[in-house]
């Protein structure tokens, strides 16, 4: 199924008061002639008492010829203006400009103009909107120009004839599911300013990384969900617009947070060490589980084959058609990695992420600080925080995540001369990869030993739901205090049968109801994609799903499992024959805005390019 998009044709405006722009008015009720294409052909009344962006109100950057607004009010009934608010940047060439001598401009839609390698118009113009929420922090609402929205320079968007929204959203602290609603009432709100300003209201393309890249998912598969519908009327969003969009890019998006705990055990569960007994069955308890949980998945591969898995050896289920899948992925990307790679390789210019934080025990890679949003969150750390005494990056203090360093994987650091001194670096701690010169192309010998090599875990047990409470997912699943709760129902089962002291704990944030009286397995479902995309869910088709999808992932990374991106893209991909799903796991990099080649931000742009190529 295809996304739709709601069009929007205002009818009139009933006792409309006029008010500042972004200001609520009073008494305003707006009502439009609404078509739900994914619905129905019946016209939707939308209801606001926000007003339009007002074109009287434009401010211009000479240098890179964009007009733009910041501090617009999105949403009526705001937690938090620090964060509910957006900036509306527009290319020049699509503005019809008057100085009103004050350093504002009056401005009118110009629809001849084209600006852009794909010559956009003001018509066709593609909307980007960044989710810069890594560890679900908060993205601070924009207060100057070019403020730091993590992904590039509003220039970078405006060249290539895209409009550029950054909108600010409540984080972690606020409690799941204030991130995304916050982002699916902005969205809204420029869906409402269809024809009021420039831009093609059904071609917005997400975008973001690590939480933010989980949330840019989410806004790209729970389009128009009925789940979100309080939790929009309770800030004041405009209801009766859609929230769908037709594109999403996700970097490591740190998702299917109701499966994490069980997938990290199985992917990288062996490459824990000093484990109590307790410890170890819970480890082995949710390794099994996950095994339960893909057979019951029903995901297939390309071919229409069923992926299972199956009990090994070991007991840890390294076996089966889905285990084979997986490896495929790894060996896959170091395939590529290889065709892709001259030698002699400097790995350490090449950001290939040996060890540290990058490769084993790592998580955050090259993520740049200076790319974090400035509160990281309701009183949390911010960008200067990151920088340590030597200068160092402290990635934990970007997002607040908790991670650990394990150094029991291999180094990859300095330059190879050829391909096997690369390889003999790889098995520097015995054998797991196997070379062939004649081809250019390797084999692994088992995901656990490429875990054990370069991907050990480097979060507790409970990766996601620690069992003390304390991991930022715990506080996303809180209560809005910025407390931390407990949310995976698996991992709570597991801890009763075996007579854990943690058992109660869970068993009572379990059944613990928020604001709109939803327990946490509901807010879990609203971020979880399988939810909404696999068959035999109560969420099937109860959404609108994006047209366009592009993961990529940094294969090394530890902050989650390699299956964590690979089911996101297996249930896109089954979803719908007509949904494009660009998926690509790098080699050699750990939790960034992975690329094979080139730079996330211009590869952004090129892929939305592509997406719109013909249309």
């Amino acid at each position: 199924m295809r996304s739709k998009y709601l069009k929007m044709a205002l009818a009139g405006v009933l006792s409309v008061s006029l008010v500042a722009c972004g200001q609520a008015a009073e008494t305003t009720t707006t009502t439009a002639d609404v078509s739900n294409t994914a619905t129905s052909t019946e016209s939707t009344e939308v209801i606001t008492n926000l007003d339009q962006i007002d074109n009287t109100k434009w401010l211009y950057n000479e240098e890179d010829n964009v007009y733009y607004q910041i501090g617009i009010q999105y949403c009526e009934n705001p937690a938090d203006l620090n964060y509910e608010t957006l900036a509306v940047y527009i290319p020049g060439e699509y503005m019809d400009a008057t100085d009103n001598g004050d350093g504002t401009y009056t401005c009118e839609i110009n629809y001849e103009n084209t600006a852009g390698s794909s010559n956009y118009t003001a018509a066709t113009a593609p909307i980007a909107l960044p989710v810069n929420t890594p560890g679900y922090a908060a993205m601070d609402a924009t207060t100057e120009y070019d403020s730091n929205f993590g992904y590039g320079s509003v220039s970078d968007y405006t060249s290539e004839g895209f409009i550029l929204v950054v909108a600010g959203c409540r984080g972690r602290d606020a409690g799941a599911p204030a991130g995304v609603t916050d982002l699916k009432a902005a969205i809204r709100y420029i869906r409402y300013n269809d024809g009021n300003i420039a831009g093609n209201m059904e071609r917005v393309f997400t975008l973001g990384m690590s939480g933010g890249g989980a949330q840019s998912a989410l806004l790209g598969i729970t389009g128009d969900s009925e789940l979100y519908d309080a939790y929009l009327e309770e800030i004041g969003a405009v209801m009766g617009v859609s929230d769908a969009v037709m594109g999403s890019q996700a970097w490591c998006p740190i998702t299917n947070l109701d499966s994490a705990d069980a997938a990290y055990e199985w992917n990288m569960g062996n490459t824990r060490t000093d484990l109590t007994e307790e410890e170890q069955e819970i480890s082995d308890e949710l390794t099994a589980y996950y095994a339960d949980y893909i057979n019951a998945l029903g995901l297939t591969d390309e071919d229409g084959n069923v992926l299972t898995l199956e009990e090994s050896e070991d007991g840890r289920y390294q076996a089966g058609s889905y285990y084979e899948y997986i490896k495929e992925v790894i060996e896959t990307s170091l395939n590529n990695f290889l065709s892709d790679t001259e030698f002699p390789y400097d790995s350490d210019s090449s950001s290939s992420q040996g060890g540290g934080m990058g490769g084993p025990g790592g998580g955050m890679g090259d993520f740049d600080p200076a790319n974090a949003p400035e509160g990281m969150g309701e009183g949390g750390p911010d960008a200067e925080a990151a920088e340590t005494a030597e200068g160092e990056t402290d990635y934990a203090a970007i997002d607040d995540i908790s991670r650990t360093e394990n150094t029991s994987g291999v180094t990859i650091s300095g330059t190879y001369e050829t391909v096997q001194d690369y390889i003999d670096a790889l098995n520097a701690n015995g054998t797991w990869v196997e070379y062939d010169e004649e081809t250019n192309t390797a084999t692994i010998t088992s995901i656990a030993d490429f875990a054990a090599a370069v991907k050990t875990a480097s979060k507790e047990l409970g990766a996601f739901d620690q069992l003390d409470e304390s991991q930022g997912e715990n506080t996303l699943f809180g209560y809005g205090d910025g407390e931390g709760a407990h949310f995976d129902s698996a991992l709570a089962e597991i801890l009763e049968e075996i007579g854990s002291e943690y058992a109660d704990d869970y068993a009572e944030d379990l059944t613990k109801t928020d604001s709109v009286g939803n327990t946490v397995d509901v807010r879990l479902n609203m971020y979880s994609p399988m939810y909404y995309l696999m068959s035999d869910s109560e969420g099937y088709q109860t959404s609108s799903v994006a047209s366009y999808f592009r993961i990529n992932t940094g294969l090394w990374q530890s902050d989650t499992a390699v299956s964590t991106e690979a089911n996101l893209a297996l249930a896109l991909e089954s979803y719908s024959d007509d949904i494009d799903v660009d998926f690509t796991t790098v080699w050699g990099l750990g939790h960034t805005e992975a690329e094979r080649t080139g730079d996330s931000t211009t590869n952004f742009i090129e892929w939305v390019n592509e997406c719109l190529a013909g249309q």
